[in-house]
């Protein structure tokens, strides 16, 4: 295995991201009508590269990204792994593109968070589930 953990014994997101690939980006499914894209991170402690598809939102300088986590009660891994390791790459459509991430904050995470749950009511209802405080919104600029 390579330090990119894809196989389906370890990741099961690894059938999304074969079908993301072979498919120029579409994936069905729960993904169905979904901007998806492939977040690449590395582990804040562990440093193994990692991927996960991730609906996004399109934005003036990149994308969006949600760490809902379906509703849970705590923040995704990668969550942490991008704001410990900002400089990583993602895949949308056929194109691999690097990015920098920062946590949207005030203005821009309401604006933002916002029109991902108008656009996407599950998201509204992620927020309905979950004891916490907020959704956090990571912001992926193209450098």
């Amino acid at each position: 295995m390579t330090a990119v953990e894809t196989s389906a014994a370890r990741d099961p997101n690894a059938g999304i991201i074969e079908e993301f690939r072979t498919n120029e980006g579409r994936v069905g499914g729960f993904f169905t009508g979904f901007d998806l894209l492939l977040l690449h991170h590395r582990g804040a402690r562990s440093g193994v590269e990692r991927v996960n598809p991730l609906a996004y939102q399109a934005i003036d300088d990149g994308y969006a990204i949600f760490a809902s986590k379906g509703g849970a009660d705590d923040n995704p891994a990668w969550f942490y792994n991008v704001i410990a390791n900002p400089d990583t790459v993602v895949e949308v459509g056929t194109e691999t593109l690097a990015v920098q991430a920062h946590e949207a904050v005030d203005e821009a995470y309401e604006r933002i968070w916002s029109k991902q749950k108008s656009d996407y009511p599950q998201f509204a209802e992620y927020e309905r589930r979950t004891a916490r405080d907020h959704t956090p919104v990571v912001v992926l600029v193209r450098v």
